[in-house]
């Protein structure tokens, strides 16, 4: 395993509290295990509401001195940040393979793309500033400024512990904040390694700081005082739960909850294009992602066609362990989440759909402790059904059909969530039609995962968001920041 220079000598993971390693004091604790061999790689002690206390603290005053620092010295340790993180980007994709299980072309590209978040946060000299207005009035000049707020949490998910982290930590220290992490405790060995490198930076004691925990930890930081603000990833439930939680102790928030992601076919498609991205969609990093597009809804007349295609695909993926080259799918990050998976695919036989391609007999030579699942298709999927309605999060893929564009937006638009889509189409007709109607934050048009930059906030709607301002982009700079409106007169003048 690659190591992280603060694991205790027991092998536990430490929290990061004012520029200091320090081992959480609760009596709860996770191991945290590779799931593609079963082998142990750290306990993960949690936080203890005194733990929690003392980071809020901690960051109450780093932020006194920070958020007074001009806002050029503030963006120095995030170019300093960036160049380490280049600097060790295949360190960490290997750490976040044994942690994860993700294949190390998906790790790499998962780290590049918190990478870009990092670059973003290095414009927020340009980024924050307003608006000004000379004579607004008689002899007055008006003008807005933004300002920092204090001490901000991010609760951040197993499936992407390198990205998500830095879709608010560079955004919070750049424009003036102290920031708290609480990584997801399946996987926190990326998270406290992105710790180790911002401790070699300028940045001061207790600015950034993480704690590690469970539930209960979580709880505390959203009922605390002392926080202004509240970042979260995750399940619906969850999302909402932190969303009512935070807003009702006085907190902003942003809560990113859970998908169930269509793709459109239209006849007049590149087919095998389409096929080739909604295979590489539905099951890339295992389905384990929230712009997994897992259901795809094809229009009659090339049905039968295009189905053909996404099983000869599906049928050529390779999986394995995600350091083993060729692999294209690895493990799940759990064994009660591997089983969770194949309990929904046999619900989803159960409920009358087509097994067109079943994975789940997938063995991988010299790993037999590890989670795997296989890709499995299924054909003559209703909307009524489970894996039409419900997100899996494993390497599941649903085809439906539909007689038009119109109905595959209806039934696409038929699920409580709203977080992204794609369209496969040669009609510019289609595509208006799409972005009108199609109910979702993030919409793709012949591309398979409608991720969007870092420049770009990161949409959701209807369940798949709790909030007003969503993470990355200028909505960052909105969340962390307020606006304070400056009006002067000068009678003499």
């Amino acid at each position: 395993m690659v190591g992280l220079e603060t694991l205790s000598e027991d092998g536990e993971v430490l929290n990061y509290v004012g520029g200091t390693w320090t081992a959480p004091d609760g009596t709860d604790g996770r191991e945290s295990v590779n799931p593609a061999t079963g082998e142990r790689l750290a306990r993960v002690p949690f936080s203890s509401e005194g733990d929690v206390a003392s980071a809020i603290s901690q960051g109450q005053t780093a932020f006194e001195d920070w958020s007074t620092r001009p806002v050029e010295e503030r963006i120095q340790p995030m170019f300093q940040f960036k160049e380490l993180l280049e600097e060790h980007l295949d360190e960490l994709a290997e750490l976040l393979v044994e942690d994860h299980g993700k294949t190390f072309a998906e790790a790499r590209g998962e780290l590049r793309r918190g990478i870009e978040n990092v670059e973003v946060a290095c414009g927020i000299p340009s980024m924050m500033q307003s608006g000004s207005l000379l004579n607004a009035a008689p002899d007055i000049d008006e003008s807005e400024v933004r300002q920092p707020l204090g001490v901000f949490v991010a609760i951040t998910p197993f499936n992407f512990p390198g990205m998500i982290p830095l879709w608010f930590l560079p955004y919070a220290v750049a424009t003036g904040n102290s920031f708290i992490l609480k990584p997801s405790e399946r996987d926190p060995l990326v998270p406290a390694r992105l710790m180790e490198l911002l401790d070699q930076t300028d940045l001061p004691d207790g600015v950034v700081q993480m704690v590690n925990g469970g539930k209960d930890t979580v709880n505390t930081l959203l009922a605390a005082d002392g926080i202004e603000g509240v970042s979260f990833v995750g399940s619906t439930p969850v999302a909402e739960h932190v969303y009512e939680t935070s807003a009702a102790h006085g907190k902003r928030v942003q809560a990113q909850g859970g998908a169930k992601n269509y793709i459109i076919v239209t006849e007049t498609a590149d087919l095998e294009f389409a096929a080739q991205k909604t295979v590489g969609s539905s099951y890339a990093c295992s389905g384990q992602r929230c712009l997994a597009n897992d259901v795809a809804v094809v229009e009659e007349s090339v049905y039968d066609e295009f189905a053909d295609l996404v099983v000869d695909v599906a049928s050529n993926q390779t999986v394995g362990y995600g350091l083993d080259e060729g692999t294209d799918i690895g493990p799940l990050t759990t064994p009660e989440h591997e089983q969770g998976v194949r309990n929904v695919v046999e619900t989803g036989i159960q409920e009358g759909a087509t097994v067109l391609y079943d994975g789940r007999d997938a063995e991988v030579e010299g790993y037999e402790d590890g989670n795997f699942l296989g890709p499995t298709v299924f054909g003559d999927v209703t909307t009524d059904m489970t894996i039409a309605q419900e997100e899996i999060f494993g390497p599941v893929l649903g085809l439906m059909s539909a007689s038009d564009v119109d109905e595959a937006i209806e039934m696409a638009n038929a699920t409580d969530f709203g977080n992204a889509g794609s369209l496969f189409t040669g009609s510019g007709a289609d595509a208006r039609k799409a972005r009108h109607q199609l109910d979702v934050g993030n919409l793709g048009v012949n591309a398979g995962t409608a991720a969007p930059m870092a420049f770009f906030h990161f949409g959701g709607m209807a369940d798949s968001f709790f909030g007003d301002l969503h993470a990355q982009g200028e909505d960052a700079i909105h969340f962390y920041t307020d606006k304070k409106v400056y009006i002067e007169r000068w009678p003499d003048a």
